[in-house]
């Protein structure tokens, strides 16, 4: 699919769009400071706040709650050096599975009892980053309150979560995943889906209602509750900034030391160290600065990722379905942005009440997977057809490489 103009603050890139979706994607391209236009990728959906595969430039403002509450959510994949054949043969793969749901927590709540060497480290690291991007916020605005008028401002993430530094190398649930996929040329990847975790939700909720309070008092009248928005040069938007910006460096934190441990589990699966060939890291719930159209805009891409002339990014359909390495073609009126994923078609209760455990078994043949009737909202049907979003995506980006899963692992 080429790209289709709404009007002209909207522009989409999905061939299937419900009427809601599409009216949610109008409210938010209408606030004032959405500039030039909103980008809807082939995977837009409804959201909370804003459609989830949306690209929203906003000009000295964002909209807390349209980035999102999982900040930095995204995805890492790693080349090794084994094939199917040779993942397969060494053993059976309920063991790698389990190997691997042993080693990280999985599941809504489930955190760490005590931090690996390699966690330890990365957590100091992150708390000494947050005192840093914090000292920027107080040299401008002192130590005064936290942009509400009565939230003192954060000195540490202890603030938000006691727990932030068991919460890193989690999983956590919902569409959340670790899999052991292979390529066109059955080499084998780990990969694997997550974001930050309990600490980016506080955080998000924390300035969600910093920004509604924030339109409170200016007599601001919005569309949508949701749409609350906080103003540069302003102290909430400084330090919603500096934790934004923290949170996503958690959420790929805790990426690097998930991958960390699968690569140990299918190190034991195999016998041998797991070498890493290839990698690639990507957010696809995030806001960064950016020039686009001869201005400095925050571009959030809400369930999008960065696709820059060239630049390599990730794009997982649902279980047990195709997931894709892609190369960015840099597409201007999409902001150099791509979907993140197939995107949901069922809601998760619809999902619930119209799928079956057996239908979900149908699906996942062929591939290790823990059998429960937990994941009926997970189901591919669910989701829309990944094909179909690929070739709506045909002028964002180009495809490198073709994932198969053979093992997936998933949090109830």
């Amino acid at each position: 699919m080429s790209i289709h103009r709404i009007t002209d603050r909207l522009y989409n890139w999905a061939s299937i769009l419900d009427d809601v979706t599409l009216e949610q994607a109008r409210t938010t391209a209408s606030m004032p400071f959405v500039s030039p236009h909103l980008a809807l990728m082939p995977d837009a959906h409804l959201g909370k706040g804003a459609t989830v595969g949306s690209v929203i430039p906003t000009d000295r403002a964002i909209i807390p709650a349209a980035v999102g509450v999982d900040i930095g959510c995204g995805m890492i994949a790693v080349r090794t050096q084994w094939s199917a054949d040779q993942v397969r043969g060494a053993g059976p793969l309920v063991r790698l599975r389990e190997g691997i749901e042993a080693r990280v927590p999985v599941s809504a709540g489930k955190h760490n009892r005590r931090l690996t060497d390699s966690a330890d480290r990365r957590t100091d690291r992150l708390a000494q980053r947050y005192t840093e991007l914090l000292a920027g916020y107080h040299e401008t605005w002192g130590s005064g309150t936290g942009g509400s008028g009565s939230s003192p401002v954060p000195a540490s993430p202890d603030d938000h979560a006691s727990n932030w530094r068991l919460q890193l190398g989690t999983l956590g649930s919902g569409n959340h995943f670790i899999e052991i996929t292979v390529d066109q040329e059955q080499r084998v990847w780990a990969f694997l889906h997550s974001g930050s975790r309990g600490i980016g939700n506080r955080i998000a909720q924390h300035h969600i209602a910093v920004a509604a309070e924030y339109c409170r008092k200016h007599w601001v009248e919005l569309p949508d509750r949701d749409l609350a928005y906080l103003v540069e040069d302003t102290p909430g938007f400084d330090l919603y900034i500096a934790e934004l910006l923290w949170a996503q460096e958690f959420a790929r934190e805790n990426r690097e030391e998930m991958m960390d441990r699968t690569l140990e589990a299918l190190s034991e699966h195999m016998g041998a160290p797991a070498e890493r060939f290839e990698e690639i890291n990507c957010h696809h719930n995030f806001t960064q600065r950016e020039r686009h159209f001869g201005k400095q805009l925050w571009i959030s891409r809400k369930g999008a990722i960065s696709a820059r002339e060239g630049e390599l990014g990730l794009i997982p359909g649902s279980m047990g379905t195709a997931s894709y390495v892609v190369r960015g073609l840099g597409n201007r009126m999409a902001f150099h942005s791509s979907p993140h994923g197939a995107g949901r078609s069922y809601s998760r209760s619809r999902a619930r009440k119209t799928f079956t455990v057996q239908q979900l078994r149908e699906a996942m043949a062929g591939i290790e997977y823990r059998d429960t009737d937990a994941f009926i909202d997970e189901i591919p049907a669910a989701y829309k057809d990944i094909d179909q979003v690929m070739a709506d995506a045909s002028d964002l980006v180009e495809v490198v490489r073709r994932f198969s899963q053979i093992v997936n692992v998933k949090g109830d």
